[in-house]
């Protein structure tokens, strides 16, 4: 699985590829110097169960870290995959 980032002003995304095909995204913005929103994570339904999300998930933590920011997980779905990832509660923020 590949992972692309994409930005423009405050908006970011990850999108995650597999042969070249789309199968899901988690959607960021910027609400402050070194501070993440997580808005939506997404994977698409056939290819759903395959781990996908907690790797956006997990993809995201690092990127915060490498940024040194904090992450505020807006999404229901990322809240909780850091409820249950003590590893990645660091950039919680």
């Amino acid at each position: 699985m590949k992972i692309i980032q994409s930005e423009k002003n405050t908006a970011g995304k990850f999108t995650a590829f597999i042969n070249e095909t789309e199968v899901g995204h988690i959607t960021y913005s910027w609400s402050g110097p070194q501070k993440l929103t997580i808005l939506h994570t997404e994977v698409h339904s056939e290819f759903g169960g395959q781990g996908i999300g907690k790797k956006l998930v997990l993809h995201i933590a690092e990127f915060a870290r490498k940024s040194k920011s904090k992450i505020k997980p807006m999404c229901t779905y990322a809240k909780a995959v850091f409820d249950k990832t003590p590893e990645i509660q660091d950039v919680l923020g």
